[in-house]
C-alpha cells in the first residue's frame, strides 16, 4: 500500500497500537486514527510519511511522548493529538515542521515550558495546547505569529506575566489563557490587538485591566473571573461596541460601575457578582436593549434602585449587596425568569406587579425588610415558579383555605415568615417538592396527616424553631431520598421512630424525644455526616453500630440521659471533628478505639460517671484537638505529660475529678495559647447527594460551654477567642509551673481547690490577656 494518499480508520473502537509498517506509507496525504482505542505509543516511523499533510489521532489512548522524528513531516499542515495521555515534554525537533498550520495538543499530560522556537513556526493559524502541565513563563517570541489567529494556553501551570508581545499578533481572534498563575497586569499591548473577538483569562492572578481594553471594538466575549482584579472597571469598557458577554465577576473590583456600560447595546450578559463594588445601579443600563442576564450579587451596592423596562432580561441577580427602599414595579419584562434580591435593605410592600411575571420561574427575595403581607395576587399568574424565597422577612400569609396555587414548586423557602399557627393548607397541593424550609414560623400546630404526603420527594425538610406538637410517624416510610432533616426545637415528643437509610443530616435536637434510640441502626446510610439529638430525654445504653457511618463529622447527644459505656465502635468514626455527649450518664473508661479519631477538633464528655485514669493516648493520637473537656466525671491518676503534645489546644477543662499529682511543665508547649486565634471555630463539612451525584458544601460552627467567672456560658460566634485552662477541684500538688506564663494569649486560668504548693510565679503578670485568674483554696505562699 505504499502508492495509497488517503486513509480513514476513524470511530471504529480499535484497541491495537498503531503499526510500525504505516512508516512504508510514504505516499500517504492523509491519515485519520481518530476516535478508537489505540493503545501503546506513536511509532517513531510516522516521521518517514514525508508526503503527509493531516494526521489526526485524537480521541485514543495513546501514552509516551512525542517522537522526535515528527520534525521530519516538513508537508504537515493539520497535526491533532488531542484527548490522549501523552507525557513528556514536546520535541524540541517539532518546531521545524515549517508548514505546519494547525497544531492540536490539548487534554494529555505533557509538561516542561514553551520553547522560544515556537515563535519561528510563523505558518500557524491555530495552537492549542489547553489542559497539559506545562509551565514556565509564555515565551516573547509567541508575538512573531502574525498570522494566528486562535491560541489556547489554558489549564495549564504557566507563570509569569503576559507578554507584551502579544499585541504584535494582529489577526489574533481568540485568547485562551485561562486557569494558568499568570500573575501582574493585562499588558496595555493587549489593546493593539484589534481583532480580537473573545479573550478567556480566568482563574489567573492578574491584577489590572488597562484602558486600552477599549480598543479592542471587534471583542464579543470578555471573560476575566476567579482573578485579583482591583482598582475600577475602565471607563474605556463602553467603547467595545460589539462586546456580548462580560464577565468580571469573584475579582476585587472597587468603585462604581462605569456608565459607559449603558453604550454597549450588543450587550447581552452582564456579570460582576463578588466584587466590591459601591455606589448606585446605573440608570445607563436601562439602555441595554438586548440584556439577558445581569449579575451583581456579592457587592456593596447601595441606595434605591429603578429598574426600567426590559423584555429581553431573563435573569436579574442583585442579592447580598446593600439596596434600600422599595421594590421597583417590574413593570414590563416580561421575558424575567430568575429574580433575586435577597440579602438587602429593601423595605415597604412586595408590589402586586410581580405576580404578573408570567415567565418567572425563580423569585428569592430573602433576608430584607419587607412590610405587608402576601395575598393569592401577589402570585396569581406565577404558574411556571418552581424556586419562592421570602425567607427571613417575617411577612404574614394571607391567602384563604381553599386558595390553589397556581404553580408547582420544587423549592420553598419561607424561614422566619409567619405562616402559623397552623401548617399553610395551601401546600397540600404541592406534587413536587424537594425543599422545603418553614423553620421560625409560628407554626404551633401538630404535623397534619396530608403533609406526608408531600415528603416523598423531599430531599431537604427544615421545619426547626417553630411550637410543633405530636409524635413522629416511621420516617423512613415516608421518605424516598431524603438529604436533610431538621425538626430541632419544636415540642415533639414520643420515641425516636425507624428513620430514612439514606440521610446526611438528621437533626432533632431540643425537643421533648424519650425512650431509646436503638432504631437508629436500621439507617444505615454511608453518607451521614450530622447527627444531633441533643437536649431530649433519651435514656439507655447507646446502641453499638456506629461502624455503619463511617462519613459522620458532627455527633451531638449532650444533655440527655444516656447511660453505659460509651461503645468501642464510636472508634471507628475516623472522618468525626466534633464530639458532644456533655451531661449525660455515661461510665467506666474511655474506649481505646478513640484513639483513632485522628480528625477530632473538639470532644466534650464533661458532666458523666466516666473513671479511670486519663488515657495517655490523647496526646499523641488525637493531635487535632481544639478543645477538650472531661469536666465533671470521675478521672483519676496524674495528668499525663502527653498531654502537651496538643499544641493546637486552646480549651482544656479537667475541673470536678479526682485528678492528683502535679501540673505537667511541658504545658508551655500548647502553641494555640500562645497566638491569637480566630473569631470562630469553624469547618465545612461536605453533604453528597447519591441520586443527583452532586455534593454541598455546608458550613459549621463548634459551640461549647466554658465556665467564666463562676458560671457556664455558652460560647460560639466568639469561641476562637477563648483560650482556656481549667484544672480546678482536683487533686493536684506541688507548685504551679512557670512555665504557664508564657501562654501569652490565655484568658482564663483556674487552679482553684487544689493542694497547690509554694509560691505564685512572679512572671505570672506576663499574661496581658487573662481575665480571669483563679487560684483560690490552695496553699500557695507569697
Amino acid at each position: 500500500m505504499t502508492s495509497l494518499e488517503y486513509l480513514d480508520m476513524s470511530g471504529n473502537q480499535q484497541e491495537s497500537s498503531i503499526p510500525y509498517t504505516f512508516g512504508r506509507m510514504t505516499s500517504l496525504a492523509y491519515l485519520d486514527l481518530s476516535h478508537n482505542q489505540l493503545k501503546g505509543s506513536i511509532p517513531d516511523t510516522v516521521g518517514s510519511l514525508a508526503s503527509l499533510e493531516l494526521l489526526y489521532l485524537s480521541m485514543n489512548l495513546l501514552r509516551g511522548s512525542i517522537p522526535k522524528t515528527f520534525g521530519n513531516l516538513s508537508a504537515l499542515t493539520f497535526l491533532d493529538l488531542s484527548s490522549n495521555l501523552l507525557r513528556g515534554s514536546i520535541p524540541c525537533t517539532f518546531w521545524s515542521m515549517a508548514s505546519l498550520r494547525e497544531l492540536h495538543l490539548p487534554s494529555n499530560t505533557l509538561h516542561g515550558s514553551i520553547p522560544d522556537a515556537l515563535g519561528n513556526m510563523t505558518s500557524l493559524v491555530y495552537v492549542d495546547l489547553s489542559s497539559n502541565q506545562l509551565q514556565g513563563s509564555i515565551p516573547d517570541t509567541v508575538g512573531n505569529l502574525v498570522s494566528l489567529e486562535g491560541l489556547y494556553l489554558r489549564n495549564n501551570q504557566l507563570q509569569g506575566s503576559i507578554p507584551y508581545a502579544f499585541g504584535n499578533m494582529s489577526a489574533l481572534l481568540y485568547l485562551d489563557l485561562s486557569g494558568n498563575l499568570l500573575q501582574g497586569s493585562i499588558p496595555d499591548a493587549i489593546g493593539n490587538i484589534t481583532s480580537l473577538t473573545e479573550l478567556y483569562l480566568s482563574r489567573n492572578q492578574l491584577q489590572r485591566i488597562p484602558e486600552t481594553v477599549g480598543n479592542l471594538v471587534s471583542l464579543e466575549v470578555l471573560y476575566l473571573p476567579e482573578n485579583q482584579l482591583q482598582s475600577s472597571i475602565p471607563d474605556t469598557i463602553g467603547s467595545m461596541v460589539s462586546l456580548e458577554l462580560l464577565f468580571l465577576e469573584q475579582n476585587q473590583l472597587q468603585g462604581l460601575i462605569p456608565k459607559s456600560v449603558g453604550r454597549k447595546v450588543s450587550l447581552q450578559i452582564l456579570s460582576l457578582y463578588q466584587n466590591q463594588l459601591h455606589g448606585s445601579i446605573p440608570d445607563a443600563i436601562g439602555n441595554l436593549a438586548s440584556l439577558e442576564e445581569l449579575s451583581l450579587d456579592g457587592n456593596k451596592l447601595e441606595e434605591d434602585f429603578f429598574a426600567c423596562a426590559n423584555d429581553t432580561l431573563e435573569t436579574v441577580s442583585l442579592s447580598d449587596n446593600q439596596l434600600r427602599g422599595p421594590i421597583p414595579l417590574f413593570t414590563g419584562f416580561s421575558s424575567l425568569k430568575q429574580l433575586n434580591l435577597g440579602l438587602n435593605k429593601l423595605k415597604g410592600m412586595l408590589p402586586k406587579s410581580i405576580g404578573h411575571l408570567v415567565a418567572l420561574y425563580e423569585l428569592y427575595i430573602g433576608s430584607n425588610s419587607l412590610q405587608g403581607d402576601i395575598s393569592e395576587a401577589h402570585l396569581f399568574y406565577l404558574s411556571e415558579l418552581v424556586v419562592l424565597d421570602l425567607s427571613s422577612n417575617s411577612i404574614p400569609f394571607n391567602v384563604s383555605l381553599e386558595w390553589i396555587p397556581p404553580f408547582q414548586l420544587s423549592s420553598l423557602l419561607l424561614a422566619s415568615s409567619k405562616l402559623g399557627p397552623h401548617f399553610p393548607h395551601w401546600l397540600r397541593n404541592q406534587k413536587c417538592l424537594m425543599d422545603i424550609d418553614i423553620s421560625n414560623s409560628e407554626i404551633s400546630d401538630a404535623i397534619p396527616d396530608w403533609f406526608w404526603n408531600l415528603t416523598p420527594s423531599v430531599r431537604s425538610l427544615n421545619i426547626s424553631k417553630n411550637q410543633i406538637i405530636g409524635t413522629l410517624p416511621i420516617l423512613s416510610s415516608k421518605f424516598d431520598h431524603p438529604l436533610s432533616i431538621d425538626m430541632s426545637s419544636n415540642f415533639l415528643e414520643g420515641s425516636i421512630p425507624q428513620l430514612p437509610s439514606n440521610l446526611a443530616l438528621l437533626d432533632l435536637s431540643n425537643n421533648k424525644f424519650s425512650g431509646s434510640i436503638s432504631l437508629l441502626c436500621a439507617a444505615t446510610s454511608p453518607y451521614l455526616v450530622y447527627l444531633d439529638l441533643s437536649n431530649n430525654s433519651l435514656i439507655g445504653e447507646l446502641p453499638n453500630c456506629w461502624s455503619q457511618w463511617k462519613s459522620l463529622i458532627v455527633l451531638n447527644l449532650e444533655n440527655n440521659q444516656f447511660s453505659g459505656k460509651i461503645p468501642k465502635s464510636l472508634g471507628t468514626l475516623q472522618s468525626i471533628h466534633t464530639l458532644h455527649l456533655h451531661n449525660n450518664n455515661f461510665s467506666g473508661g474511655l474506649p481505646l478505639s478513640l484513639k483513632n479519631c485522628k480528625s477530632l477538633r473538639l470532644v466534650d464528655l464533661g458532666k458523666n460517671k466516666l473513671s479511670g485514669k486519663m488515657p495517655t493516648w490523647i496526646g499523641g493520637s488525637l493531635s487535632n484537638l481544639i478543645i477538650i473537656s472531661l469536666q465533671s466525671n470521675r478521672f483519676s491518676g496524674s495528668i499525663c505529660s502527653t498531654i502537651c503534645q496538643l499544641k493546637k489546644i486552646q480549651i482544656l477543662d479537667l475541673s470536678n475529678n479526682d485528678m492528683s499529682g502535679t501540673i505537667p511543665r511541658c504545658i508551655s508547649n500548647f502553641t494555640a495559647m500562645t497566638e491569637k486565634g480566630n473569631l470562630t471555630i469553624a469547618y465545612n463539612y461536605t453533604i453528597y447527594d447519591s441520586e443527583a451525584l452532586h455534593t454541598e458544601h455546608r458550613p459549621y460552627l463548634d459551640k461549647e460551654l466554658v465556665k467564666w467567672k463562676g458560671k457556664e456560658f455558652e460560647y460560639k460566634n466568639t469561641l476562637g477567642l477563648v483560650k482556656s485552662i481549667d484544672f480546678s477541684s482536683n487533686k493536684l500538688t506541688g507548685e504551679i509551673p512557670e512555665e504557664v506564663t508564657a501562654l501569652q494569649e490565655l484568658v482564663s486560668l483556674n487552679l482553684s481547690r487544689n493542694n497547690l504548693t509554694a509560691s505564685i510565679p512572679a512572671t505570672i503578670g506576663q499574661l496581658k490577656s487573662l481575665d480571669v485568674l483563679d487560684l483560690s483554696r490552695n496553699q500557695l505562699t507569697g
